[in-house]
């Protein structure tokens, strides 16, 4: 009997027939997002449709709406204003990284990759790995910290090369 190839199946020799490993490639900054997908050596990057996710990009003025609160000096008569408790943007690209991170989970708990390359931007890195579970965790193969977003998917590629073959 002659092994059939089905959509999304190799035909291996002796007759044994293996499924694509399909590679994701992650490329994220604080505020954008895309999953490029590559379904072998030397097939490309082809992006996710959808995949492709952007945040707020609003600056602080924006995010912040009131004056900071002011208070007296604690050694004479003069008066400064108060430092906000916590980074209003820095916690909008958090929450932002945190869908992005929930996005893959679903989609990895659904089968739909086998391994994660995720290429991201040093602040952001750090931010999707904390946010990613134990579970697609364990599928990412290698990272860079570089922030490619806007680059084409061929440069994607070449960054890449010598972290995973594409």
């Amino acid at each position: 009997m002659i092994p059939v190839a089905r959509p999304g199946f190799n035909v291996v020799q002796d007759g044994f027939v293996m499924r694509k490993t399909i590679t994701w490639v992650v490329v994220a900054n604080g505020t954008k997002a895309r999953v490029l997908e590559n379904t072998g050596p030397g097939r490309g990057l082809v992006e996710v449709e959808d995949g492709v996710f952007a945040g707020p990009n609003r600056p602080d003025r924006e995010v912040v709406s009131d004056r900071p609160g002011r208070t007296f000096d604690s050694h004479g008569v003069g008066r400064h204003a108060k430092q906000p408790r916590s980074d209003p943007a820095r916690h909008e690209r958090h929450a932002f990284l945190r869908g992005v991170a929930d996005w893959l989970d679903k989609a990895c708990a659904e089968g739909r990759c086998d391994r994660i390359v995720v290429v991201a931007a040093p602040h952001a890195l750090g931010g999707l790995r904390a946010e990613l579970s134990p579970q697609t965790r364990a599928k990412v193969v290698g990272d860079l910290d570089k922030d490619l977003v806007a680059a084409p998917a061929a440069a994607i590629v070449d960054a890449l090369d010598g972290i995973v073959l594409l």
